[in-house]
């Protein structure tokens, strides 16, 4: 008889650099594709400011802001 396994999919969650999701309403995304899109449109929200202000690592300039936050594969 054939065991059928469960194969549980990867989820990915994006943090900023203070340690929060980047989305209060959505904690992972489906794909690392979706993860990736969605930081984009999180990142577009200081573009008026030009820079991300963070509490640890003061002002981050936008080019560098995928440095600071995390990707996380759960």
């Amino acid at each position: 008889m054939a065991t059928l396994t469960k194969t549980k999919r990867k989820k990915y969650q994006v943090l900023s650099p203070d340690g929060f999701t980047i989305e209060f309403d959505k904690f992972t995304y489906p794909s690392k594709k979706k993860a990736v899109e969605a930081f984009n449109t999180w990142k577009k929200r200081f573009e008026q400011q030009g820079y991300y202000s963070s509490s640890n690592y003061g002002r981050i300039p936008l080019e560098d802001l995928e440095n600071y936050c995390s990707f996380k594969e759960m």
